[in-house]
């Protein structure tokens, strides 16, 4: 380790105080509640049908055992009057359900952004960000229908076939083994079917995210693949990834359609047996199954009336069975986004108006790294037992070419990353799971590419924090010598990723957003001056010190120009690293 150019350091100050924000819980009983609602009213919505068919084959028996038209009008009125409790009973429990299924995809998107947001950039692991944007948008929708459609259609097909045959047993009880033998057969075949379903669901699945990864990574490099000749080479991968995409869609829908044609023949077969042995006890040509007296055109129309119910949860079930098996993996799919992974040590997932901040300007702090060890991975170790001392308003360089540990370094006293041996120290406190989100809120960094939102300058200057406002934006955007760039876009968004911005114009709204940050007593600047021309860079260079006076500044840097204007300049070479 080279150390050259020592300056006095300034005056250290003391830390400023900081305020946290406790974050609003979610109400799941009240989600819970609804949803358990939804479900019981699902199930009432069925059992209506009960006394519904037993006032419609009572007028009928009455009618044919020669009794006036008269006597159907009120069982009529029953009818009609329980139709309508039974409609609004089954459309207000799918409302509920549907919206405790939105509820709980929201708290599972919610907890895998917050391990996204969590995961360290250093981590190697950190899933593809057009694959985490598939699950997120596109394959966590089918949750809804898995929660909404399949959980009442499994409670029904549990439930209700069993309050059925217990008003059927009496009457008959070899219609009641009818049903019994025949039920077992749609579960049975909708367990085989959907071993394959859910299989081929989750293929599908798997296809797609790579797809869009592969397609959000490569619109990310469309320059570079225009610049290598290599668009027809890509525009054939593409192709044969949705050739593969369309051939496993159409596997999982070939047999979400089997399944259904398969399970309404049971259904179907089941009813007719009922109706074959209603109908022949009835003529006479039948004269077992009936349970104590022999049971009349009222009992007869009253099971028939019940069979087709009696298999309709189960065919409700068989028909969201797909959405199980969808819904299963997208599950699973968010769950393995929520996985912990290399996490930002102390990392908080807060709102705009809970973020720590300090109502104070800033405090230049001490920095001090003491026998730091890290490695990527299980490659060669990045450092072994460095050490370095930043004094409180001290401006350092860590010079050297790339691929000597520079931007590491940084990342690791940004906390970005946790050390795997020794320590960082910020004004004597070290940075630790504990302490680390606090001890960001003083600090502010910068990379060679800052992210640009889709938005306008002020909003990217703002971030959506409410103490920054329209005179906080104008002063920081004066401060970067950007205001005359603002004056001329107006109010004309930037493009994502700071399309419509040249790089100078990135670093220096970069800039703006320091200057509208001033409980930042350190920065962080990795590369500033990299991929630009002399006069943007000094430019550049110019700005980042006016911001800086009276902060500690630590740049990673290969520019001579820029380590020259530092206080002192520490070189990391590649002898100095194991």
């Amino acid at each position: 380790m080279t150390e050259r150019n020592d300056m006095p350091a300034s005056r250290a100050l003391p830390a400023p105080a900081l305020r946290m924000r406790a974050l609003r819980a979610r109400p799941a009983d009240a989600v819970r509640r609804a949803e358990r609602t939804g479900l019981m009213l699902q199930l009432a919505a069925p059992l209506i049908w009960i006394p519904q068919a037993g006032l419609l084959a009572h007028a009928v028996g009455a009618i044919a055992a020669g009794a006036s038209a008269d006597a159907a009008l009120m069982p009529a009125l029953g009818i009609a009057l329980l139709g309508f409790l039974r409609a609004g009973c089954d459309a207000a429990g799918a409302r509920l359900s549907f919206r405790a299924a939105r509820a709980e995809l929201s708290r599972l998107r919610a907890e895998a952004t917050r391990a996204l947001a969590a995961r360290s950039p250093l981590d190697l692991d950190r899933p593809a960000s057009g694959l985490a944007a598939s699950v997120l948008a596109e394959q966590a929708e089918a949750v809804v229908p898995y929660l909404a459609r399949f959980r009442p259609a499994r409670m029904k097909a549990s439930l209700l076939p069993l309050v059925l045959l217990a008003f059927v047993l009496p009457i008959s009880w070899l219609a009641g083994i009818i049903l019994l033998v025949t039920a077992p057969l749609i579960p049975l075949f909708m367990a085989l079917i959907g071993l394959q379903a859910k299989a081929a669901s989750e293929a599908q699945l798997v296809e797609m995210g790579s797809m869009n990864g592969f397609l959000l990574d490569r619109l990310r490099g469309l320059a570079t693949i225009r610049g290598l000749g290599a668009v027809d080479a890509t525009a054939r991968r593409l192709r044969a990834d949705a050739e593969s995409l369309r051939t496993r869609t159409m596997a999982v829908l070939r047999i979400a359609f089997l399944s259904s044609a398969v399970l309404e023949l049971f259904a179907a077969v089941g009813v007719a047996l009922v109706a074959a042995y209603i109908g022949l006890f009835l003529l006479g040509m039948l004269d077992v199954g009936a349970t104590g007296q022999p049971f009349g055109l009222a009992g007869g129309l009253f099971m028939l009336l019940l069979a087709p119910t009696f298999y309709e949860p189960l065919r409700e079930l068989a028909a969201a069975w797909h959405d199980r098996a969808a819904g299963q993996a997208a599950i699973e799919a968010l769950e393995r986004l929520a996985a912990p992974g290399e996490t930002l040590p102390g990392q908080t997932l807060l709102g705009a108006d809970d973020a720590p901040h300090t109502d104070t300007a800033f405090a230049a702090p001490a920095v001090r790294v003491e026998g730091l060890g890290f490695r990527h991975g299980a490659g060669a170790a990045v450092f072994d037992g460095f050490d370095l001392t930043v004094a409180p308003g001290e401006h350092v360089a860590l010079f050297a070419p790339s691929g000597a540990g520079k931007s590491t370094l940084i990342a690791l006293i940004a906390g970005l990353a946790a050390p795997q041996a020794g320590r960082v120290l910020i004004d004597g406190e070290a940075l630790t799971p504990a302490s680390a989100a606090r001890l960001r809120a003083r600090m502010a960094y910068i990379g060679q590419k800052p992210h640009i939102f889709a938005g306008t300058l002020a909003r990217n200057v703002a971030l959506g924090r409410p103490r920054v406002d329209h005179a906080a934006v104008r002063a920081a955007l004066q401060a970067a010598r950007l205001d005359a760039v603002a004056a001329r876009r107006g109010p004309a968004p930037v493009g994502e990723a700071g399309r419509g911005l040249s790089g100078g114009e990135a670093l220096r709204l970069a800039l703006a957003r320091l200057a509208a940050t001033p409980e930042a007593g350190l920065i962080l600047a990795d590369e500033p001056t990299a991929h630009l021309d002399a006069t943007t860079a000094q430019e550049v260079t110019e700005g980042l010190l006016v911001l800086a006076q009276g902060r500690t500044l630590i740049i990673a840097t290969h520019d001579p120009a820029l380590a020259a204007r530092m206080d002192r300049v520490v070189t990391l070479a590649a002898e100095d690293r194991p």
